[in-house]
């Protein structure tokens, strides 16, 4: 376990058995509602910081570089991945940045210790490489590391395809870039969506993406919707819940996603969602809904009504 008097920031989570407790440091990873975020940092105006990398190697080398740019002048930066989400790849990814390490294994992670500035010319690139951006073929405001942001999920577009035009107020639960209520403001008749995601980077695109009066969004975990939304109301929730969590398949977000739609939907109120075909959710709908029908299956997914 190192010493963490040199480090006042934190990018992710990494594990405590290697690096120590890291919750008395200032939080930047965009999957921690409320944390700063490393983009808008003002250029050599942080101490030492913690990233856990992550697994993309374009979203990776952009979080570096963001944080060589905000390091002041020899501050450290200690950077670790598990050696099979990335961490096989930091040498290459430091290397390219300009910069000389020290590198050590641990626990099937791969840890490297660096400080900025690095290149200049290869952080920018690396900047530049990993923003936010306009996807010519989907037509959407999108970010490497952001969930399918490359293309439309399949599971989603399957949705779509199956789903009627929807009325009244509803959500969208892990809305990502906006596919799901994009779709569902089409109808005259909804009122309002309420977009929840746990990415501060997919709320970013969202604005963009669904520039409608009728939208609010949230920088909020789906699995823990405060009692202020729980308020058994809604007409609809849409949603195409995760089920990898840290690269792991974890069955229990989906589980929870759904618990929160149940908490949010008026009685009569109804659930569409979107759902890889393996994945169990009928036993967590059935207890929670008054009826749950399955409307489809089709390229490995699933599509389901379920009304409160």
């Amino acid at each position: 376990m190192m010493n963490l008097a040199a480090y006042a920031n934190v990018y992710g989570a990494p594990p405590v058995e290697l690096v120590g407790e890291t919750a008395g440091l200032t939080q930047f990873s965009p999957f921690f509602p409320g944390a700063s975020a490393l983009d808008e940092a003002a250029p050599h105006s942080l101490d030492g910081i913690i990233i856990l990398g992550p697994p993309g190697t374009i979203e990776r080398r952009y979080t570096i570089a963001l944080a060589l740019r905000a390091l002041k002048p020899g501050a450290p930066l200690m950077v670790l991945a598990p050696k099979d989400k990335g961490g096989s790849r930091l040498a290459q990814d430091l290397t390219v940045l300009g910069c000389t390490f020290d590198e050590s294994a641990r626990r099937h992670h791969r840890i490297c210790v660096t400080q900025g500035p690095g290149d200049a010319k290869a952080a920018a690139a690396a900047i530049a490489d990993g923003a936010p951006r306009l996807d010519p073929t989907m037509g959407l405001w999108t970010q490497p590391g952001v969930f399918s942001w490359n293309r439309i999920d399949p599971g989603s577009a399957l949705l779509i395809a199956n789903m009627p035009p929807l009325a009244g107020r509803g959500a969208d639960l892990g809305c990502g870039l906006g596919v799901l209520s994009h779709a569902a403001l089409a109808s005259a008749k909804v009122k309002s969506v309420l977009m929840i995601d746990l990415d501060r980077r997919a709320i970013e695109c969202c604005k963009r993406n669904v520039a409608d009066e009728r939208v609010t969004t949230m920088w909020l975990d789906a699995r823990r919707i405060p009692k202020t939304l729980q308020t058994n109301a809604l007409d609809f929730v849409v949603m195409n819940p995760p089920f990898h969590e840290g690269g792991h398949e974890n069955q229990a977000l989906g589980q929870s996603f759904i618990q929160s739609a149940a908490a949010m939907l008026r009685t009569g109120g109804m659930l569409w969602l979107t759902a890889n075909r393996h994945l169990p959710y009928e036993t967590i709908l059935k207890p929670l809904f008054k009826r749950v029908t399955l409307v489809t299956e089709a390229g490995g997914f699933k599509i389901f009504q379920a009304q409160k």
